[in-house]
């Protein structure tokens, strides 16, 4: 039964996460070079995961008053807003883009950011973990989420895997400061929108 447990926790985290890899590796691109790259990646991914997990316990669990379902569409403003501010960066130095010290150095990634970007698009996962929760027993809720907890260390390696492979990462290096904000963008419109934010 737990061994049941585990693998269908595995099934259901690579469904609603392999979307992560995508941003955890432009994540990865943007702070190449930078000492503290990668624990500042997984504390930030551990703690928006948390998050994640907080609350679907918190709804599965009845406390759907300090969360209400309405309320998760607005966290795509989170990824916007960063998206946003990170083009508004790349404008602002587009004339640095040709110094190649500026790229091989990278930028200093956020705990924050990162944590702020994987809660944000955790969404989708509130909405599947619920009505899982929800039908199982608490020691299945358990082993679900020691998993889960588990497989966000692997998720970040292979993010960082994709990010460092040469042919990536010269894609990732020289077109970083474009895909970037790009796809923080269409993260937080896509949350807004599929989520029914604002009317839209």
């Amino acid at each position: 039964m737990i061994f049941l447990s585990i693998l269908q926790a595995i099934g259901l985290f690579l469904v609603t996460n392999i979307d992560d890899i995508i941003v955890l590796s432009l994540f990865f691109a943007r702070g190449a070079g930078q000492r503290g790259t990668t624990t500042r990646i997984l504390i930030g991914q551990y703690l928006g995961f948390a998050g994640i997990l907080g609350a679907a316990v918190l709804v599965a669990l009845g406390a759907g008053v300090f969360l209400p379902p309405e309320f998760i569409p607005y966290f795509g403003l989170i990824p916007l807003g960063l998206g946003l501010w990170a083009a508004w960066q790349a404008w602002r130095n587009r004339d640095d883009d040709d110094d190649d010290d500026g790229k091989i150095e990278g930028k200093k990634v956020a705990v924050w950011a990162v944590a702020g970007v994987t809660f944000a698009n955790g969404g989708d996962n509130i909405g599947v973990y619920v009505p899982v929760f929800l039908s199982v027993g608490p020691a299945a809720v358990v082993a679900y989420c020691v998993v889960f907890l588990a497989l966000v260390a692997v998720l970040v390696f292979v993010a960082k895997f994709i990010a460092t492979r040469r042919p990536i990462a010269e894609i990732l290096e020289r077109w970083e400061h474009i895909l970037f904000p790009i796809v923080l963008i269409g993260l937080g419109l896509f949350i807004l929108i599929s989520g029914g934010a604002f009317g839209l």
